[in-house]
């Protein structure tokens, strides 16, 4: 996929590098002065010699240790074991910092989406709705957090005992989001954990760095100093040491099981370390005998491919009834063929792939499967160009093959036939993930009892639809290696806090302190108020 800037719409294109030197530490926007990394696009451009090749955007700072552990400094000095104006401060004055910082970032809009296809190749149409959907999230939490404090808002009775019961924030928490969503899955984890009044150190993903630069000003404005340390540069040198430290309380990570072992493993404290994790997944469609094809082919067009597979929630095998595989696999890899591969901004649902080492992955993974007996089925599997993969669709695939066992996360497609159900159920079973499956058929008797297992296997059984995350209200976590805690609007901030409460036991001398303490309103913990 390549292009000539003269063929890129105005509005698109990138008129010249961003030499990005800016970071946020204590609350103060700094200058880095020290090394830099470029930043590449897999968009192929035409430069000055006529020769097509990655298109280069710019640089941000390549932070070292010192700078690392400058940002925790901050954050630990905000936080203050607790002490801090943050942790401390009043439930309608974070709501207000937080609907700043919103109404901010909003107006960063078309310089974030245009940055978010160059740096990972996600469509425009998927660019916007995940600025959008982000935007949306964000009043969402600020919404939930309101209900939270109203329901907290009250004295509880039991026993001989009154209980005042909050939610409080838990500390420090490192925050290390993904490339395929570098803003709405980074900020599913940060904005809660701020919300909370916990404080926050944030290293952007190697892939979506810049468009988290134009928000640098909105964090800026709208928190006090420390609360958000945003830094950049590579994750071993960045978190490693801050993690080592022991000061972290939280590691808030959405990425592959190996980095969250590794930073859990550098933590002198594990016990003390609290995880929310959005790992890797290996969601497969199960597909029955009676399921209405046309449906299935569509859903499974777009639980495989949309995004080329770049989604924990896509879905990485399919198992299709041996009485339909036949006419599935036709009307499966006639819609695949059909799909055009193109540019984000032309909408395709097929875009380049943003990690340069990506298209040699799938091919081997393509190659592995076919030498050991599958074929690709479909005329276009596996045509290759610089920057990407035509997606392959394999058959039949058997379990000691690559493509099998590894999340592939991108545009290949595994199918396996079984004539009875209990084969993709002990596939299942046995996989080291749980996150979802996606279950076609109509009928209510079989559907029944193979709910009630899958409920069991996985945490989302989707029914004649692809797998996905939203809606964001509801719960969004995975068995086994695929999450620890739940990401959803209301459960993302009690994965970031913890209860704590105010005990009194029921006497007259108790009664009146209370009583006193509620009308003096000198207490921000120990308060009725209703925020509306």
């Amino acid at each position: 996929m390549k292009s000539t800037y003269s063929s890129i719409p105005k509005e698109y294109a990138i008129d010249q590098t961003i030499a990005h030197t800016n970071y946020l530490i204590d609350g103060q926007i700094g200058t880095w002065d020290g090394k830099s990394a470029e930043v590449y696009s897999s968009i192929q451009t035409e430069n000055e010699k006529g020769e097509y090749g990655p298109t280069l955007l710019g640089t941000v700072p390549d932070m070292d240790e010192k700078s690392a552990l400058d940002a925790l400094d901050a954050a630990d000095k905000a936080y203050h074991k607790g002490q801090g104006q943050w942790p401390t401060m009043k439930v309608s004055e974070r709501v207000a910092c937080m609907q700043k910082f919103v109404d901010l970032m909003k107006l960063k809009r078309d310089e974030v989406v245009k940055l978010i296809m160059w740096e990972i190749g996600k469509n425009l149409n998927d660019s916007q709705k995940e600025f959008d959907r982000t935007v949306d999230y964000i009043n969402d939490t600020i919404a939930a957090y309101k209900d939270i404090d109203r329901a907290s808002a009250k004295f509880h009775q039991e026993g001989g005992v009154h209980a005042h019961i909050r939610r409080g924030p838990i500390g420090i928490v490192l925050c290390l989001g993904p490339y395929n969503y570098p803003l709405n899955e980074t900020f599913c984890l940060l904005i809660p954990a701020i919300m909370m009044g916990n404080t926050a150190i944030f290293k952007p993903a190697k892939h979506g760095v810049l468009l988290i630069a134009p928000l640098l000003e909105a964090f800026h404005k709208s928190f006090p100093p420390g609360v958000v340390n945003i830094v950049f540069g590579r994750g071993r040198t960045i978190a490693s040491p801050i993690m080592e430290s022991g000061l972290v309380d939280v590691l808030a990570l959405i990425g592959h099981s190996s980095s969250a072992i590794s930073l859990q493993d550098l933590h002198p404290k594990k016990n003390r370390l609290r995880l929310v994790l959005g790992l890797e997944a290996k969601n497969p469609g199960i597909i029955l005998p009676d399921a209405d094809l046309d449906q299935t082919v569509n859903e499974c067009i777009s639980g495989t491919l949309s995004f080329n597979g770049q989604r924990c929630t896509a879905l990485k095998v399919l198992y299709v009834h041996e009485d339909i595989r036949e006419q599935f696999l036709e009307k499966f890899s006639k819609a695949v063929d059909a799909l055009q591969v193109g540019l984000p901004w032309e909408n395709s649902l097929l875009t380049p792939l943003p990690e340069p080492s990506k298209p040699a992955y799938i091919k081997d993974l393509i190659d592995d499967a076919v030498q050991k007996g599958a074929s690709i089925i479909n005329d276009r599997g596996g045509e290759m160009t610089a920057n990407y993969c035509f997606p392959a669709v394999l058959h039949p695939v058997t379990q000691d093959m690559k493509v099998y066992e590894e999340e592939q996360f991108g545009p290949v497609i595994p199918v396996l036939s079984f004539t009875d159900i209990q084969q993709p159920l002990d596939d299942m079973s046995s996989s080291s993930y749980g996150q979802q499956v996606s279950l076609f058929g109509k009928d209510v008797n079989q559907l029944a009892p193979l709910i009630d297992t899958l409920a069991n296997l996985v945490c989302r059984v989707n029914l004649n639809s692809s797998c996905q995350r939203g809606p964001d209200v509801y719960p969004f976590t995975g068995r086994k290696d695929s999450a620890v805690s739940t990401l959803s609007v209301h459960d993302a901030l009690r994965s970031f806090s913890i209860r704590t409460f105010l005990a009194s036991k029921v006497n007259d001398t108790n009664n009146v302190i209370l009583e006193r303490l509620m009308a003096s309103k000198k207490s921000k913990f120990i308060s009725t108020d209703y925020i509306l």
